[in-house]
């Protein structure tokens, strides 16, 4: 187990912006005075420079800003020309805007299931789901945490089915697929979010698609402005979701650090892999029913593959779940669930009536995962704090059973 100093005043945040912004307060000052004086808010060279910089960094012929990674989704759909009444498959197992982008058109959100190593979209689940559809027009896969879903399998499908493939890399950003191709270069669009909480984080909303379709880019570019080209013309109905001059001169300073701090993240998550494998946990390749150790971390990606650790999610038995994350509050750890309540769950849904195929694994990793500390400025001691919180916790309630059990028996 990494060795280092716990106090019981010890805190650690799920995520400290206030310790990132330390260490580029000189930078983001700069650029933000040279923003002001330029008087240049919406769109502009800011924007462009930070299109043309993360474009090369997806690997991708052309990037347009949005102004979140919600409206990122919605204008790719647009862009697709989806239509009230149409299907596009996608994870119950994800943030609601991955479908609600989808049901804010009027089309219809096709929940399928997770895999349970990667908690990515299932292709077999995709392809059942796809046999009950009568209008598929899209399967939009999520890159959840910072690991890539299976996108062979993906554009495979999409190619079989005759339908675009759209990225929902929101949480993705520098994760490299199976064949160490970027997130978001390969299907027809890929959506990124600039949530404060993301890899790359502005100071506030924003977001990105990124295409390698010139007819797509320039649609994409049209919708974000109300549709119009030129200006007060307009051809498409779009809606207003331009990136912003401050928020695209911020990205583009921290775009610098980005591998840096991805670096940091996975170096992070490998010190978790050990100190928890020491203590008896294996990887979420192995089921929670096995038994042993009831902790499961993620499961590393093969090479060329990589994950970037947006967040790290552990697994539990659910009814440990809960009261860990009350135990490591009451330590000063932070942590969260995401999610806790799958989409096919969710009360605005509820209009879709049950899904077409089996959603079990969503709802076992809703009740079973917990997202712990992994920002790039976590230091040792920090890190100490959580590995030992958690492994004493688990070992407390493990005794607890035995001897529950050994009383049960007598």
């Amino acid at each position: 187990m990494e060795c280092s100093t716990v106090t019981s005043k010890t805190k650690v945040p799920l995520l400290d912006l206030r310790a990132q912004y330390a260490t580029i307060r000189d930078e983001i000052d700069e650029v933000v005075h040279r923003v002001v004086e330029s008087q240049v808010f919406i769109q502009g060279n800011e924007v462009s420079a930070l299109e043309q910089e993360l474009a090369a960094y997806c690997r991708t012929s052309h990037a347009v800003g949005c102004a979140s990674g919600s409206d990122a989704i919605l204008l790719a759909l647009m862009a697709h020309g989806i239509e009230p009444g149409d299907e596009i498959i996608c994870p119950s197992y994800t943030f609601f805007a991955t479908a609600g982008s989808i049901a804010t058109l009027r089309a219809v959100p096709v929940f399928v299931d997770i895999d349970p190593v990667t908690y990515n979209l299932d292709p077999e689940s995709v392809r059942a789901a796809a046999k009950r559809c009568s209008r598929l027009a899209a399967i939009m896969p999520v890159h959840l945490f910072g690991r890539t879903a299976d996108m062979d399998a993906c554009l495979a499908l999409g190619t079989e089915l005759r339908v675009p493939v759209i990225e929902d890399a929101a949480q993705a950003i520098g994760t490299l697929d199976e064949t160490g191709e970027p997130a978001g270069s390969r299907g027809s669009i890929g959506c990124f979010s600039f949530y404060p909480s993301k890899n790359l984080g502005g100071f506030g909303d924003g977001g990105l698609l990124t295409t390698n379709d010139a007819e797509l880019a320039e649609r994409l570019s049209i919708l974000r402005v109300h549709g119009s080209k030129p200006k007060y013309y307009h051809e498409l109905i779009g809606i207003n979701s331009r990136l912003d001059a401050l928020q695209a001169a911020v990205l583009r300073v921290k775009f610098r650090h980005l591998p840096a701090w991805s670096d940091a993240r996975r170096a992070n998550a490998a010190v978790y892999d050990l100190a928890f494998t020491e203590a008896g946990a294996q990887t979420s390749a192995v089921p929670l029913a096995e038994g042993g150790f009831p902790l499961r971390t993620p499961q590393p990606p093969e090479a060329p593959a990589s994950h970037i650790y947006n967040q790290y999610v552990i697994r539990v038995p659910a009814e440990l779940r809960d009261s860990l994350r009350e135990h490591l509050r009451t330590n000063g750890i932070g942590s969260e669930i995401y999610y806790p309540v799958p989409l096919h769950r969710q009360e605005c849904f509820r209009y879709l009536g049950e899904p077409v195929v089996d959603l079990s694994q969503s709802e076992s990793a809703a009740a079973e995962t917990l997202a712990l500390p992994i920002y790039p400025e976590l230091s040792e001691q920090q890190r100490g704090h959580v590995i030992k919180t958690l492994i004493e916790f688990i070992d407390r309630s493990r005794s607890h059973q035995v001897v529950a059990a050994a009383t049960t028996r007598s």
